[in-house]
């Protein structure tokens, strides 16, 4: 990745802390490596993300776990590919209660398998799992993501 990219991801990065769903949600990405291959996010229970049971709404569990994925594939692939979200499962654990953590991590083995099944097949959808956590490292809830990559000059074969 040359410095303009990586500026233009760390300005994305600066950026995505003020979005208004995340920033209305109380969410903040606290830590991300130099190479964009792992973030960190934050949700801090306040009362307008508590529900009525006084535990943090689940769609803000899930915001705080929703681009990130698909942002490390993106950014380490280039733009030679397509990336999108295709589907996400959450499975709540427990109430998510104080302030809760998650971590999003692909290994360079991972994103050289990505490469290499989209670079030989044109497309695929990749399941990626993460876990929300509380300050004591309690599961609060169990997130599943599947995310799209093709080629850009992927053509769909015909028949």
């Amino acid at each position: 990745m040359d410095k303009k990219q990586n500026r233009k991801f760390k300005r994305l990065i600066r950026f995505i802390n003020w979005y208004p769903p995340f920033l209305f949600s109380g969410i903040r990405v606290v830590d991300y490596a130099e190479d964009f291959s792992r973030f960190r996010t934050r949700l801090k229970l306040t009362w307008y993300n508590r529900n009525l049971v006084g535990a943090a709404f689940g769609g803000s569990l899930y915001s705080m776990c929703d681009p990130f994925f698909m942002f490390i594939i993106l950014i380490q692939l280039g733009e030679e590919y397509i990336v999108w979200d295709k589907h996400a499962c959450i499975e709540f654990v427990k109430p998510g209660k104080g302030t809760v953590y998650a971590e999003f991590q692909l290994s360079p083995e991972q994103i050289a398998d990505v490469k290499m099944t989209v670079d030989k097949e044109g497309k695929a959808v990749f399941e990626f799992a993460c876990e929300v956590v509380d300050a004591d490292k309690n599961i609060v809830a169990k997130v599943s993501k599947g995310v799209y990559v093709r080629r850009k000059d992927f053509v769909k074969p015909n028949g």
